[in-house]
């Protein structure tokens, strides 16, 4: 046995000064890397030039995944360099990122994914809160859910866009994995299980089949549920991993959403505009007079110019006389020609108007 593992060792030990040198090769890269960033930072700061420009980061992973020959994969790349980024970013100027707190939420996960780790967090009670810290400056951006691909759309986010003046600029696409949590990992005297009412909806049908003698309480966020159950050994918990580690929980079952394959959409919002990258999408609220066939003559102008739409969502006006607004996504940056063609045609034809802003498409 020792023999074995002595030639093991004797086999794995070159390689393994190999990826040392490999190693000090990519630090001193890095190094190169994050001093040109700062000289770009230099530049900028003459310019008062925002730090982050989403299209631009969007542009170098997009290009690097393109000349990528392997063994690491797209979202490999895509993770890699998002972290190289934000280090560097922050030599510049350190980002505050808003986002639905306690910490270890989704969509602390989601801030983190899209903006890398080398940030400032700022956890918000509330979606309300999130959009209040950015437009008051406590924040450069904001990470906000907007819809789930087994329960549809967040409806608060939608009714904070069209209120706000906040411009989406940029979106990330997460997996979401629910995990039932307790104090120790078993449901002994466990009554209640607390998520926020989005996962408690996407876990129903396993919570009906495993655990129906539970009680379900919605609460603000499933971060606040594994809060709460570290806490009270009468509770359960639906949450992720983050939320499992930031409170000491254990895993009573793992992946209990009912959709194995659930994902949120986040989007980003704050002040910046995004330019064009080509891989665009464009946002908008609208709204018809309550006429025959007026929702229909409304999107007459995106097929007439050849402009794809990728997403028809209608929400209550909330004016108490049965009207809408409609948020649509097209592909395509409000400044590409026959996009821009169509939205003004759109502009003149609606009753309401909104451009939410134009952005990069998640990589």
């Amino acid at each position: 046995m020792n023999s074995k593992v002595s030639s093991e060792e004797q086999r794995l030990a070159p390689i393994r000064d190999k990826i040392d040198g490999l190693d000090a090769q990519i630090l001193e890269l890095l190094t190169w890397r994050a001093q040109a960033a700062q000289e770009v930072g230099h530049i900028k700061g003459g310019f008062a030039s925002p730090v982050f420009r989403p299209e631009r980061e969007r542009q170098v992973i997009a290009k690097l995944q393109e000349i990528n020959q392997g063994p690491l994969l797209p979202d490999g790349i895509a993770a890699i360099w998002r972290e190289v980024m934000s280090a560097c970013r922050a030599l510049e100027a350190r980002q505050t990122i808003a986002y639905l707190g306690p910490i270890g939420t989704f969509s602390e996960q989601a801030a983190q994914t899209y903006f890398g780790h080398s940030i400032a967090g700022l956890p918000c009670n509330s979606l309300d809160e999130v959009f209040k810290a950015v437009e008051k400056g406590a924040a450069q951006f904001g990470v906000v859910p907007v819809e789930n691909s087994s329960e549809g759309a967040v409806s608060r986010t939608l009714d904070l866009l069209l209120d706000s003046p906040m411009r989406i600029s940029g979106e990330l696409v997460l997996p979401i994995h629910h995990h039932l949590l307790t104090a120790n990992g078993a449901l002994n005297g466990v009554t209640t299980v607390c998520a926020h009412a989005q996962a408690l909806a996407q876990c129903q049908q396993w919570l009906s089949e495993h655990a129906p003698h539970l009680k379900r309480q919605a609460v603000s966020s499933n971060a606040e549920a594994a809060r709460m159950a570290a806490s009270d050994p009468s509770l359960a918990a639906i949450a992720g991993i983050p939320a499992q580690v930031a409170y000491g929980l254990q895993v009573v079952a793992s992946q209990i959403q009912d959709d194995p394959h659930n994902r949120t959409r986040f989007v980003v919002i704050g002040h910046y505009a995004c330019q064009s990258t080509g891989q665009d999408q464009t946002s908008l609220v609208l709204s018809v007079d309550n006429q025959p066939g007026a929702v229909h003559r409304l999107l007459e102008p995106l097929a007439k110019h050849g402009v794809s739409m990728n997403r028809f969502e209608s929400r209550p006006a909330r004016k108490g006389t049965w009207e809408y607004h409609f948020y649509i996504d097209v592909a395509g940056h409000a400044e590409d020609a026959k996009v821009s063609k169509a939205l003004n045609e759109l502009k003149a034809m609606a009753a309401f108007y909104k451009n939410l802003g134009s952005y990069p498409h998640s990589v």
